[in-house]
């Protein structure tokens, strides 16, 4: 094994540096912790990502300080929500409910959005090296004390560090290094693909609307971005989609389309712009994510499937907290350690309710008749219109909107609406009840202990994932 041409020392690496990473560098940074970032792309750079913000993830970039560089990406505000199921059809439409005084959702695409956070951690003082690729981990004593990376010139370092941070996304380095990337505690396979692709926008009346259609088992969404384009993503069901990258994604792509009238009717007269991009394969998970010296954050650590869209806020979220949590008891392990673990229990906790929503809606089903009854209740009442919003943007948890006394109520209205079915209805109460004792005993399943860590006087090195 190489020995690296230079060794320094910092007392945060965080590797990978978008969403999680930056977070957590500028709160590093503001505490006065000298905090080195490393990440193997050049920024501004794409990555695969949906990336709508509900009004809590536009909230987290004002309290990064991020969020006026990010405004000026031109990403129109959506003061408005929209869901629309057919089946019969039924309008969920509502503004926001603020959240830390924000009313309005964003979608921004990844390359400014990225850009705008690295630029946010550099100005609040940490040191971001790019095209930098960690290959091994540095361990003393049974802790994790550092990395070792190729630099951009083809120099491979080490930084000796109390803390190592992965934020270095699903294929995360740093998790498999330390021997949890492959065996998620919890792990839910997503019944959806998903494509996507930017249109020039042409409908200016839209251009404050995110909306999302539920056609059958199709979903498709509209939502208005940067630079005058709408980002349109389906999610097909697994079983009806390409399973594999093909030169007919875009054809596929188009035919769904037209398979969701409104979502057909908002894109009539714009043009698609670049090509149709896929996410397969998907699976949303939680992964150990604390140990000695060492924490994942973002999608290293946690992923929800992109149903929800909620990946971005609690990526910045809790990389936040993590950096903050941790700035002040880097010279002290036993209380670090500890504080390692209350983060990564405090985000298992918060995110458990959203995790396994989510993972409903990415069943690839049709509606179910309970659902239709909710929406009907929801065209029907604005105050459940609200509330149902509310979830997206973390308000409220699906149990509040979604209780057993709000379903009963819901049910007995159901079975007096001619276009509901009182069997079906009963068989979807009954899954409701399984899939209920299967959620309580998920939220109970234990944090699985560590991988043991190798010799003290050893690295552990791997070939390092392109992200």
């Amino acid at each position: 094994m190489s020995e690296p041409e230079s060794v320094e020392y910092a007392d945060v690496v965080v590797v990978g540096t978008r969403c999680a990473g930056s977070a957590a560098l500028i709160a590093l940074a503001k505490a006065g912790r000298h905090v080195i970032g490393l990440d193997s792309s050049r920024f501004p750079s794409d990555a695969l990502s949906t990336h709508l913000l509900w009004p809590a993830g536009v909230a987290e970039l004002q309290t990064l300080g991020a969020l006026e560089r990010v405004r000026a990406l031109g990403a129109p505000p959506l003061p408005i929500a929209m869901a629309v199921a057919v089946g019969p059809q039924y309008t969920v439409r509502a503004p926001y409910t603020p959240y830390e005084g924000i009313d309005y959702a964003m979608c921004v695409r990844r390359t400014g959005l990225d850009a705008s956070l690295v630029a946010t951690a550099r100005e609040a003082g940490a040191e971001i090296r790019e095209r930098s690729r960690v290959s091994e981990l540095v361990w003393e004593d049974g802790r994790v004390a550092g990395v070792r990376y190729t630099d951009s010139d083809n120099v491979f370092r080490e930084i000796r560090a109390p803390l190592t941070i992965g934020a270095d996304g699903r294929s995360s380095t740093v998790a498999s290094l330390v021997g949890v990337r492959d065996t998620p505690y919890l792990h839910a396979p997503s019944g959806r693909n998903c494509f996507y692709g930017y249109w020039r926008d042409n409908k200016p009346e839209w251009r404050e609307t995110a909306v999302m259609w539920r056609v059958d088992d199709l979903l498709g969404t509209a939502f208005p971005c940067d630079d005058g384009l709408v980002l349109c993503l389906l999610q097909p069901p697994v079983g009806k989609s390409p399973n594999r990258v093909t030169g007919g994604v875009e054809e596929f792509y188009r035919g769904m389309i037209e398979q969701i009238p409104g979502l057909n009717e908002r894109l009539s007269g714009c043009e698609l712009e670049g090509k149709v991009r896929s996410g397969l394969n998907i699976a949303s998970y939680f992964r150990r994510s604390a140990g000695p010296g060492w924490a994942l954050a973002g999608d290293a650590g946690h992923f929800k499937d992109p149903v929800t869209a909620q990946g971005i806020r609690d990526a910045m979220r809790y990389g936040r907290l993590l950096g903050e949590a941790t700035a002040s008891l880097l010279d002290h392990t036993v209380a670090l350690d500890a504080q390692l673990d209350a983060w990564e229990q405090r985000r298992r906790r918060e995110c458990m309710d959203i995790f396994q929503w989510t993972n409903r809606q990415a069943r690839g089903e049709p509606l179910t008749p309970l659902e239709l009854e909710l929406y009907r209740a929801a065209d029907d009442n604005p105050d459940i219109a609200v509330g149902l919003i509310e979830v997206y943007s973390r308000l409220r948890t699906p149990n509040e909107v979604a209780s057993p006394a709000r379903l009963a109520k819901v049910l007995a209205k159901g079975v007096t609406n001619p276009a509901s079915s009182r069997v079906a209805l009963a068989k979807q109460i009954g899954r409701e009840i399984r899939d209920g004792a299967a959620e309580w005993s998920e939220r109970r399943v234990s944090l699985p202990d560590l991988p043991a860590p190798p010799s003290q006087y050893a690295t552990k090195s791997v070939t390092p994932v392109h992200r």
